[in-house]
């Protein structure tokens, strides 16, 4: 009998780390985005790169380009996912994994923890679902504080093929 490795804290997200180009749609409106996840500072934190771009549209006449940069690590104490994420416009959200639904694989659901520079009760959650090692969604929702959660935006993402 062979002894298995012990479960990795970075399994429910490992399958991130890579390129992807990405389609989105919500608030902002329709537009393309393109995201990086790498492994940082000997494996102890997993960077995220993004940036989204809204061309001219009727639901947001000046377009947009949109920047920010995320850090997942693993709180050991509490044995949980951590998401921190860090916008252009001074958004600071922490978020918390929740316990994993073993009914529905491959989705994974952060509900926030603190909102920096967002009005006092707000509240945010971003759901990932795994489609295939090749192919993801992110929903990500806002709500004030006694309000429901509505999507803010939905993005599907495919790994980048290289060649």
């Amino acid at each position: 009998m062979t002894a298995s490795a012990a479960p990795t804290p970075w399994a429910p997200i490992q399958v991130f780390a890579g390129e992807w180009d990405g389609e989105s749609d919500g608030q902002p409106g329709k537009g393309t985005v393109k995201r990086t996840y790498r492994f940082a500072l000997h494996d102890k934190f997993l960077h995220e790169l993004n940036i989204s771009t809204y061309p001219p549209q009727p639901k947001n006449e000046e377009g947009e380009v949109h920047e920010h940069w995320s850090f997942f690590s693993y709180d050991r104490a509490r044995r949980v996912l951590v998401l921190r994420q860090f916008h252009q416009e001074g958004f600071v959200n922490q978020f918390a994994m929740l316990p994993v639904d073993m009914a529905v694989p491959g989705k994974l659901v952060f509900e926030s923890e603190a909102l920096e520079n967002v009005p006092a009760g707000w509240k945010a959650r971003e759901t990932y679902e795994v489609v295939s090692p090749d192919e993801f969604t992110e929903t990500f929702e806002i709500a004030p504080a006694t309000g429901a959660y509505e999507v803010y935006s939905r993005s599907r993402f495919k790994r980048r093929v290289t060649r």
